[in-house]
């Protein structure tokens, strides 16, 4: 099969016509027009013949076919019924490619990759529409779908904010998540002038590596993640006041005070300057409090 073409612009403005398409703000769509990009992204994931692909968001399929030359099976998922007869025709050669017309923040993942992979791990390839970026990502981790990595283009500043440690501005609830489930790793910034159309914002590629266990040990996840919340929700607050004003949180002001001593921190201690082990620590504490 030839290489495929369609991260070259005039390309993709050919099928568009053809089509007459036109995108849909609320989906968030802006297509890849560059084919450096396209293989960093392949190389990134590190696809090979053993692997099936979940991609979220194939738009016209232009990293759909560059995926199907590297992977063994591709899975690809997309809101917008308007772009399937479009795919029907930019996959139509792929004998390995499933087209999925679905919102997938309601599709049962899970059930997919058992379905199509047996249950064994799959990596996730995605351009994802940056208004959902968070609430994908973080349903792929909250629902334990079985996910080798997650390779994703995402808005600059959110793969920042994923890859970024304690003491930093871009340092939150999203950093402590991301790495409480994966190791990520910036592959490469990539400028507006790469899409089509052009968005207002710089782009990045992030790869996150799912790790087999969490860093941290906890008996109760969700605990952790509700502190991790309120020691967020409002940054001006310190650590003892964000949690003891959470909605989320039931302790007395004496026991978050005492849990926070027993780390070894002030009273004036903020959120942002917690480690996610230090995290675990306080929720730990907290579950004894109670």
């Amino acid at each position: 099969m030839n290489r495929p073409v369609l991260g070259i612009p005039q390309n993709t403005i050919e099928i568009l016509r053809k089509y007459d398409f036109s995108f849909q703000k609320k989906f968030g769509q802006n297509f890849l027009i560059d084919t450096h990009v396209l293989d960093k992204i392949i190389q990134a994931a590190k696809i090979d013949k053993e692997d099936m692909v979940l991609e979220i968001g194939p738009g016209i399929g232009t990293m759909t076919q560059y995926l199907a030359e590297a992977a063994g099976k591709v899975v690809a998922v997309e809101i917008d019924k308007n772009l399937i007869p479009i795919l029907s025709e930019t996959l139509g050669g792929y004998q390995n490619v499933r087209i999925i017309n679905e919102d997938i923040l309601k599709l049962d993942i899970r059930s997919l990759v058992a379905e199509e992979n047996g249950g064994k791990p799959v990596k996730v390839v995605a351009n994802l529409p940056y208004y959902i970026t968070t609430p994908i990502i973080m349903g792929l981790f909250e629902a334990h779908v079985p996910v080798e990595s997650i390779t994703v283009m995402v808005q600059k500043e959110v793969a920042q904010r994923m890859q970024t440690g304690p003491g930093s501005k871009d340092y939150g609830a999203l950093s402590l998540a991301v790495q409480y489930y994966a190791a990520p790793y910036i592959v490469a910034n990539v400028p507006p002038n790469c899409f089509m159309p052009r968005p207002k914002v710089g782009s990045a590629v992030i790869r996150l590596t799912c790790h087999e266990l969490p860093p941290v040990k906890v008996k109760d996840e969700r605990l952790l993640f509700d502190i991790i919340r309120a020691s967020f929700g409002q940054r001006r607050k310190t650590l003892v006041n964000g949690l003891y004003h959470s909605d989320r949180l039931r302790y007395s002001k004496d026991e978050i005070i005492r849990a926070v001593e027993r780390l070894g921190k002030g009273a004036g201690v903020r959120g942002e300057s917690l480690t996610l082990e230090e995290f675990a620590r306080l929720s730990e504490y907290l579950e004894e409090a109670k």
